[in-house]
């Protein structure tokens, strides 16, 4: 027999809201630290009938399973939307404003008159709806954590895709992040397009 986890308190935090705001969407990041790469954000509507076994904070879950869980969340939406912000942006605005930017248009993109916008964190987004912060927020929502897999699953999708495009950089192995093999390869091959300048800047300034 299959063993299901199902993180029940989640779910009762967005039912206990939605007795004042109907309609609730979760929204998280993925990709905030890396020193390559697009900053992902997605917004995710669920309803009162929606459970999902094993949702959880992205983080504290495999891989595989986070890719299970990514079609599932999918399937069950009442809506989702995921959006990103560019190196560039990320370059010209810095990291938190173009997070910011980012979930403002994963939560737009929605095309949903939301009645509440729960965000994982300390930080609002500017937003036409009401919202609130959740600090951890995608280990005490439903819909923010599943907000969560499918930021992280559509970032860690497009860093594969870019390691196909730059091999030399291992981007499927890193995600981006400043590991000891990152700092390698950039040591040997330099800074690339897809490379945050004002993250590396030192380098950069060296190079």
């Amino acid at each position: 027999m299959a063993r299901v986890i199902l993180h029940k308190e989640l779910f009762d935090y967005d039912t206990e809201l939605r007795r004042e705001y109907p309609v609730i969407c979760g929204v998280d990041e993925a990709g905030r630290g890396p020193l390559a790469g697009d900053v992902y954000a997605a917004a995710v509507i669920l309803n009162d009938s929606v459970l999902i076994n094993y949702l959880n904070d992205s983080k504290k879950i495999s891989e595989k399973r986070r890719e299970l869980l990514y079609d599932e969340v999918i399937e069950k939406a009442d809506a989702y939307c995921v959006a990103t912000a560019s190196v560039e942006e990320i370059d010209k605005l810095n990291i938190l404003q173009a997070t910011m930017l980012a979930m403002e248009r994963a939560v737009s993109g929605l095309g949903v008159r939301l009645d509440l916008a729960l965000i994982d964190g300390n930080r609002l987004p500017e937003l036409e709806c009401e919202s609130r912060f959740v600090i951890h927020g995608d280990a005490v929502s439903a819909s923010i954590a599943a907000a969560s897999i499918l930021a992280k699953v559509s970032r860690d999708r497009y860093m594969r895709e870019l390691d196909g495009k730059y091999p030399q950089y291992c981007f499927s192995q890193h995600k981006g992040y400043g590991t000891k093999l990152h700092y390698e390869k950039l040591e040997e091959f330099g800074i690339s397009d897809v490379h945050r300048k004002t993250f590396l800047k030192k380098l950069y300034d060296e190079k």
